[in-house]
């Protein structure tokens, strides 16, 4: 069976994120956009875990379930912050767990290198080789996936404070990472221009910093499982088998696909940078390297050459946005809630609009601008402004087909 799952969000207790989430919502919100399966998110905070346990009943199998039945998986997001190379580094990490007692043991553990209870994304300062050797001293099925592993500022490719490659990072530890989150700003097409990552499997979660349906499931993963546990998705992210595909954004569309400097409204493609150099032209300061940019630099491929074969994913844009742009209305106002439920009451889940809904099914419940943009956003054909030093990719317009290819044909000879 397809398992739908998101298991990378977080909690009213991390810095930046959503103070009404609670285990409820994040259920309504899952229901609606079509995900069988969450992460906890966030169990190494004390409150968070104390109402994880109170609303939620572990199985045998390491799924935990809500009393209308919802299905969660044991995770968190840990922020590292150290040197390696002579080089601050600041890297985030996915963590899974398979049951109650090995997270109690996780915390017990991070607790003698610092504080829980401050964020629900805690910040640590030891290295990504020494978090390899404090999981696996816990459980060997504990398993760590790099976070959106090309943002500029947090991640292990990141350009401000990242490595090279995964053994740059983690050394002789390196065989214990199996697999690598895409984040926003880029999609399996481009992380396989880095034959480095041949031996890598590529996962897609949404980093959700609230339970709203813009950013819930905007990324996601589909297992084949035969029975839903913990022990079936470790093994599909370790071995591959199992990784049906992923649900991605446009990579336009995330906050650091292309260079800029948000500060002064500057935006630049790689190839720009690459002529003029990483200063602002208007303040002077430093640009903001984008995930492109890195990619291209490490790529030792064309981005689109297919040298091995992965699981197939889809690009599409989260429907309140498509929405919001088609009606000219808020992401969150009423008149585009109100054009959104109307689709979900005939579709049952937003990812039945997205992926699967026809043109006049679409059009009959909304209208031709929305059903036009559902469909181009399937297809690849939305034009994007992309995003740059934090600030999100805008649809601009729509973009005939051969011009969709020939934008998604990045040069490495350019480059």
């Amino acid at each position: 069976m397809d398992l739908i799952a998101d298991l990378h969000l977080h909690s009213r207790f991390a810095r930046g994120c959503s103070s009404k989430t609670n285990v409820e919502m994040l259920e309504r919100f899952a229901r609606i956009k079509g995900i069988d399966i969450l992460g906890t998110g966030d169990f190494t905070h004390p409150k968070w875990f104390e109402e994880l346990n109170e609303k939620l009943e572990e199985d045998e199998k390491g799924i935990l379930r809500t009393k209308k039945g919802f299905k969660f998986l044991w995770s968190t997001e840990i922020s590292l912050i150290y040197t390696q190379g002579q080089k601050g580094r600041r890297v985030h990490h996915v963590i899974l767990a398979p049951n109650k007692d090995t997270v109690k043991q996780i915390q017990d553990e991070l607790l003698k290198k610092g504080r829980l209870d401050y964020d629900g994304r805690p910040i640590f300062g030891f290295t990504s080789i020494e978090l390899v050797d404090i999981m696996r001293g816990i459980n060997p099925d504990i398993e760590i996936i790099p976070a959106h592993a090309w943002t500029s500022w947090f991640a292990i490719f990141g350009s401000k404070s990242g490595f090279n490659s995964i053994q740059e990072c983690f050394g002789d530890n390196s065989k214990y990472i199996h697999a690598i989150e895409t984040g926003m700003s880029s999609d399996p097409e481009m992380n396989s221009a880095l034959s480095r990552l041949d031996g890598i499997n590529l996962v897609s979660f949404s980093d959700a910093h609230s339970f709203w349906p813009w950013r819930l499931g905007r990324e996601a993963t589909i297992f084949d499982v035969k029975n839903p546990s913990y022990s079936e998705i470790l093994k599909a992210i370790r071995t591959g088998k199992g990784l049906k595909s992923t649900i991605e954004t446009d990579p336009e569309y995330g906050k650091y696909h292309f260079d800029g400097h948000r500060r002064c409204h500057v935006i630049m493609d790689p190839r720009e940078t690459r002529e003029k150099g990483t200063e602002c032209p208007r303040c002077g300061g430093l640009i903001t390297v984008g995930v492109l940019n890195r990619v291209l630099a490490l790529a030792d491929r064309e981005i689109g050459e297919k040298a091995i074969e992965r699981p197939p994913y889809v690009k599409v844009i989260p429907l309140h946005e498509l929405i919001s742009f088609a009606i000219r209305s808020g992401i969150s106002a009423k008149k585009t809630w109100e054009v959104y439920y109307k689709l979900i009451k005939r579709f049952r889940t937003e990812y039945n609009v997205l992926l699967n809904a026809r043109y006049e099914e679409i059009k009959e419940e909304s209208t031709e601008t929305v059903a036009n943009l559902v469909i181009k956003s399937r297809e690849g054909g939305l034009k994007i402004r992309p995003g740059y030093d934090g600030e999100y990719g805008e649809i601009q317009e729509e973009t005939p087909p051969e011009e969709v290819k020939e934008k998604n044909q990045k040069s490495l000879a350019e480059f």
